[in-house]
């Protein structure tokens, strides 16, 4: 099967092994959950500790013994600006790694569909917004986070080489910026929901007068309940197939400085917002065009304000176990 030759999507066999690489973070947790609830009975997942996706080795060995019908992969080093920032080389070798090793192994032991997911910073700095699958390579990276994106887009290109060269209908995402249960909290590593969300509740537990928040409150951006995320994980394998990675998101957008005062809000917080305008920004605004996945009939139903609600509410509850 090539890109042009009859391939149709159709619902996949809920009793076929399926497998989902990064099964313990923040996507692939929430795939974990979204399949489990639509009756998938073979699932397989492994931690880092079980499987370290790294080893080239171990990688093929897995894929020989298990032999899955389905992949998704989630599995990836991730982080916000400071980490990004601070480490670009162990996100671009560690990614670069993780990527070619689960999809030579998936390609050379048969696996029928697979979804890989990258992230919106794939696309220029400076990209047209809403930002639409097609500008992708027109512009210069983000440097914050170039070295991520790197390897994202190595990872985009290798799905597209895969079909070309194999015929295989494997598929790539492209989320938005992800929140909700499971995330990552912690100060250095976190992105700048579960970041604001720690911050706010931390200061209005210890009744702190101030916060401050990094650069100036201004760049826009869209952000994405983490279980939507997962909806449409599984919407794209059953209803889409083609060489170009969907972008997935709301199709809305808001300021930071406007996200700070919903999360301030939700978590009780009263004190003074302040900002730190010395401190990076990153892209003026990141808003992903998501018409090709509005045409294959799927759209985001969690609202921002009830997401946030609810996922303060998760983090309160497991603070014991949360990434920090």
């Amino acid at each position: 099967m090539a890109d042009d030759l009859d391939f149709r999507p159709e619902l996949l066999d809920r009793s076929s092994t399926f497998y989902v690489a990064g099964h313990r973070g923040l996507v692939g947790s929430a795939i974990w959950r979204r399949l489990v609830a639509e009756g998938f009975t073979d699932l397989v997942g492994l931690t880092s500790s079980d499987l370290d996706l790294k080893n080239r080795e171990a990688v093929s060995d897995f894929f020989a013994q298990t032999s899955p019908r389905y992949v998704v992969l989630a599995a990836a080093k991730v982080g916000g600006i400071l980490a990004n920032s601070t480490y670009p080389v162990d996100f671009l070798s560690d990614n670069l790694r993780i990527q070619v090793n689960v999809l030579d192994a998936a390609r050379t032991h048969g696996v029928e569909r697979l979804l890989f997911l990258g992230s919106s910073c794939i696309y220029p700095k400076f990209a047209e917004q809403p930002i639409r699958e097609e500008s992708l390579l027109t512009g210069h990276l983000e440097p914050t986070n170039d070295a991520y994106a790197i390897a994202k887009i190595a990872g985009i290109l290798q799905i597209q080489a895969t079909r070309r060269q194999y015929g295989l209908p494997w598929i790539s995402a492209m989320p938005t910026n992800l929140y909700g249960p499971g995330d990552n909290f912690s100060p250095e590593g976190s992105h700048v929901l579960p970041a604001l969300i720690r911050r706010y509740d931390e200061a209005a537990r210890a009744g702190l007068p101030t916060v401050t928040n990094w650069g100036s409150g201004s760049p826009r951006r869209e952000f994405l309940h983490v279980d939507d995320m997962a909806s449409a994980c599984l919407h794209l394998l059953e209803n889409y197939d083609g060489p170009s990675q969907v972008n997935v998101g709301t199709g809305t957008d808001v300021t930071i400085r406007e996200l700070a005062s919903i999360v301030a809000d939700a978590v009780g917080y009263t004190g003074q917002i302040e900002w730190d305008a010395t401190k990076p920004d990153g892209t003026p605004r990141k808003l992903l065009d998501v018409s090709k996945l509005a045409q294959s009939g799927w759209a985001a139903s969690t609202g921002l304000k009830e997401g946030i609600d609810s996922t303060v509410a998760w983090y309160r509850a497991n603070l014991l176990q949360v990434r920090s």
